[in-house]
């Protein structure tokens, strides 16, 4: 039995279907990639994976809506982390399976090599997030 298996039976399929739409795009798993290193804020995600503010902003929104991130604010920033505790048990037991899938990813590591050079860049970081 994996350690995801008893996640997995407490979810609904309505949980498991917006968990897997979340997880259907790049950007997003690339996100989650890095927010699997540490938490992070916008600019610090926008930096890592080379995106826009408001591609990182919309994905980060959609990871957030699917019980994937819990979100925290700190001063002027808002940090997003993986959701250990989310209600949506598939989001938790995915999250866990798939770290263990990017390891060794080129394209993954480039993005976790970049996020340690990464810096919080002034208070419009958290703007985007208010939505």
């Amino acid at each position: 039995m994996h350690m995801f298996d008893s996640h997995l039976r407490t979810g609904t399929m309505q949980e498991l279907v917006k968990a897997a739409k979340a997880l259907s795009d790049e950007t997003r798993l690339r996100i989650l990639n890095v927010l699997l290193e540490r938490e992070s804020c916008v600019c610090e995600v926008m930096q890592a994976l080379e995106i826009s503010q408001s591609r990182a902003s919309r994905n980060l929104g959609i990871l957030l809506g699917a019980g994937f991130l819990t979100a925290r604010r700190e001063g002027t920033w808002v940090l997003y982390s993986v959701d250990e505790r989310s209600e949506n048990r598939f989001a938790v037991g995915l999250a866990a399976l798939l770290e263990g899938f990017f390891a060794g990813d080129e394209i993954l590591e480039r993005d976790r090599q970049r996020l340690k050079h990464s810096v919080r860049v002034g208070p419009g970081c958290e703007m985007e997030q208010e939505e």
